[in-house]
């Protein structure tokens, strides 16, 4: 495995000074947005796109700092009811796998999408539950005349580019939002379709994550390492659907934390050592969401504590077996 970081909350930095600055903590892998909504501070596809020397340049800051791109990430709703929203989320979505082929990137990280309850409709309408029986008939036109055809037709289109790895990341708000719904998906699409998969979202769902990454083996293409913390007594009563805005951090259920500040070592150690037993060997990248902490003092107590949970030898013989 290698330690990774999601580069988003250094938009500030060039790439450039954002992967030394990351390689001097010690990091292996970047996580790099290139649209949707991680946006286009470090990779922008439209500029990018056919321009060698630009292309080559990036190559060279990633190499220079001995590094390498893990995914290239555009979470976003190309299904949304409002075509002008989900044509741009589509577009970012296959400029960001046009330009992951000129990096010699296989992986695409975002969002499975969510449409509305029907083709009137203005926003998206996620559903939690099968009654009234209204709702099995918006999750069956959702799936079957949107979600499906839509993925069914992507997947073509990623394969011409060498991208055989889309990864969504699940999501509540989103059709894929469990590992349940994501084998679901993939069962209808096929093998192109995997997790990036982020604990942080399944916590406050009562989804136990080494119980999830053992269901999903074979089928995570990359891996957030991000916390949550539930706040019991707030959770007690208001359960853990929780509308309050991100910001309202005292009132809330629940709220994403660095790691180690939702959970302790035990916990991660284990959930890394469970990702060893479903054979993943890939980047373990670092989100940071955390509202009480800067993004630097965030990601720099992350690494911190990634680094004692992290497996990074290949195991030796059991010479005690």
């Amino acid at each position: 495995m290698k330690l990774g970081v999601l580069t988003v909350p250094l938009g500030g930095m060039s790439l450039a000074e954002a992967a030394k600055y990351l390689k001097s903590l010690g990091v292996q892998a970047l996580e790099i947005g290139a649209g949707g909504f991680p946006g286009k501070a470090h990779l922008d596809p439209e500029k990018l796109l056919g321009n060698k020397a630009a292309i080559d340049e990036v190559k060279k800051i990633i190499k220079d700092n001995g590094l390498e791109i893990s995914v290239l990430s555009t979470h976003g709703n190309a299904l949304h009811p409002n075509k002008e929203i989900a044509k741009q989320f589509h577009d970012d979505f296959e400029n960001t796998v046009k330009l992951a082929h000129e990096l010699e990137v296989d992986t695409v990280v975002t969002f499975s999408g969510c449409p509305g309850d029907c083709d009137e409709s203005k926003h998206p309408n996620w559903v939690t539950c099968p009654w009234p029986e209204d709702f099995l008939e918006i999750l069956d036109y959702q799936w079957n005349e949107k979600l499906i055809p839509y993925w069914q037709k992507e997947v073509e289109f990623t394969k011409k580019y060498g991208v055989n790895k889309i990864a969504f990341e699940m999501h509540p708000g989103f059709c894929v939002y469990n590992p349940t719904t994501l084998l679901k998906l993939r069962e209808a699409v096929g093998p192109e379709i995997g997790a990036n998969f982020d604990p942080s979202h399944l916590i406050w769902q009562g989804i136990d994550i080494p119980s999830a990454i053992r269901a999903l083996k074979g089928a995570i293409y990359h891996f957030h390492a991000k916390d949550t913390k539930i706040y019991k007594p707030v959770a007690d009563v208001r359960g853990v659907l929780d509308t309050n805005h991100y910001g309202d951090e005292i009132n809330r259920s629940w709220i994403f934390r660095a790691l180690g500040y939702g959970n302790d070592y035990a916990y991660w150690k284990d959930i890394i050592s469970t990702l060893r037993l479903v054979g993943y060997e890939g980047a373990v990248s670092i989100e940071h969401e955390d509202s009480l902490m800067s993004s630097k003092e965030g990601l720099e107590k992350a690494i911190t504590f990634l680094k004692e949970c992290i497996i990074n030898e290949t195991p030796g013989e059991m010479f005690w077996a």
